[in-house]
């Protein structure tokens, strides 16, 4: 890309940055060394953490050297920005083993093969780990003015809600002075970050400036919202992570499927790596054709085979496929049919003894079993389906309206899927007797 701020601004991710110009002249005058950090105050990142992450990989495919900075020393410390309340602080060890996950979840996007622009993640730990306090409140504390902090929004809200620890006070020093060590090790110049960050990144480039006499920049990336206003990255059923034991790939790929359509065009900007041709294409398409949801099975397909990869992909595909009748239910791996049941929130029945009834194969009815699964408001709306021909069991239509699963209907001896019509879906986990 010959201007990759204007790629950027075209995308939307442009929140705040240091003298423009300059910085559009540093990326177009050569490789130029950017970081981005990611503190491990939770077991993972989540789709949040993707606006930074497609960024870099954006910079770094532009020619440019990333680094993710994994944060083992602020991660045991935790940003005030954006929270109410002080952190509480997690032990050691097990922000350690968050480091590690979360060096693999960046690794994921960036390229560590790339010539000169080959990617590297490092800890804050590293460096700040063994420095003396003395050393940092000589070397690095005397630059910063508590006057201006205070005048940080984050810093003011936190004594307004009642107040903040020094401990989270400080943040702020020791982000800077991660800029500081990457510049000094790496002639790391820009530092990537959301715009809830700014005042964390204007402090680095200060913090360069005094002490090396050093122009460098910043680049904030805005919060990415919903059509309501509110965050991506949460749903009811909790945070969209990128790791699969947190979030399967069946889940993630769900996500993406069902965004809104007004949100579609944005997301494809954001975070689709497709031209802007091939982007304003999908765009016409989905307005011209909403019920298909062109733009979300792009969208999906793509983000869920850039975390997960192309096979966990095919797997999400064909059981989204198979939920609704467009393939074989039975050709679901185990994993795979657990990760749909557990996305439907399937109800959980007794074997023997349920108590909607007991039949010779020890399940309820149909009937009963699709009220379980919310496929149905009563009994009696789920018998009414079935003598319409509207209700399906695994994928098979129910003709009977007294008709009782056995032990062969059971998916890997274990799962029944209920749909009524075309999109009403359910399922239940049959537990041993």
């Amino acid at each position: 890309m010959d201007d990759i701020i204007s790629e950027l601004t075209w995308r939307g991710l442009l929140a705040d940055t240091t003298d423009l110009d300059e910085l559009r002249k540093a990326l177009h005058s050569g490789p130029v060394t950017i970081y981005c950090g990611f503190d491990p105050t939770a077991a993972g990142l989540h789709i949040g953490n993707m606006v930074q992450l497609v960024t870099l990989r954006r910079l770094q495919l532009a020619g440019h050297r990333p680094i993710g900075l994994v944060g083992g020393a602020t991660g045991l410390i935790g940003d005030p920005s954006g929270k109410s309340a002080e952190r509480v602080l997690n032990p050691r060890e097990v922000v350690a083993g968050w480091v590690e996950r979360i060096r693999g979840e960046v690794s994921r996007f960036l390229d560590f093969d790339a010539g000169e622009s080959s990617a590297l993640i490092v800890s804050n730990l590293e460096w700040t780990g063994p420095m003396p306090v003395l050393e940092f409140l000589r070397d690095i504390g005397k630059h910063f003015s508590v006057n201006r902090m205070l005048d940080r929004e984050s810093v003011k809200a936190r004594l307004e809600a009642g107040g903040i620890s020094y401990t989270e006070f400080s943040y702020q020093l020791l982000q800077a002075m991660d800029f500081l060590e990457l510049y000094r090790r790496y002639d790391c110049t820009l530092q990537l970050g959301g715009s809830d960050q700014w005042g964390n990144l204007v402090a680095g480039v200060d913090l360069i400036r005094r002490v090396e006499g050093a122009s460098v920049h910043a680049l904030a990336t805005p919060l990415i919202t919903k059509a309501d206003g509110t965050k991506y990255g949460k749903t009811e059923g909790g945070a969209i992570w990128l790791s699969a034991d947190l979030l399967s790939p069946y889940g993630f790929y769900q996500f993406w499927l069902n965004v809104a359509d007004a949100e579609v065009p944005n997301l494809l900007r954001v975070f689709s790596f497709r031209s802007r041709d091939e982007i304003g294409q999908l765009v016409l398409q989905s307005a011209e054709q909403p019920k298909a949801r062109i733009g979300q099975r792009a969208l999906a397909e793509e983000l869920t085979t850039l975390v997960h990869g192309a096979d966990e992909t095919r797997r999400a595909i064909a059981a989204s496929q198979a939920l609704f009748g467009q393939g074989s239910l039975t050709d679901l791996d185990e994993r795979t049919l657990a990760a749909v049941a557990a996305e439907l929130r399937a109800a959980e029945v007794p074997r023997h003894g349920g108590a909607a009834s007991t039949t010779a194969s020890g399940l309820p009815p149909v009937a009963n079993l699709m009220v379980m699964a919310g496929t149905a408001p009563t009994v009696s709306a789920a018998r009414r389906a079935i003598a319409g021909g509207g209700a399906y069991l695994n994928n098979r239509k129910v003709t009977d309206v007294n008709a009782v699963p056995g032990p062969d209907d059971l998916l890997h001896d274990r799962y029944l899927i209920l749909r009524r019509g075309k999109r009403t879906v359910g399922a239940v986990e049959v537990l041993p007797g």
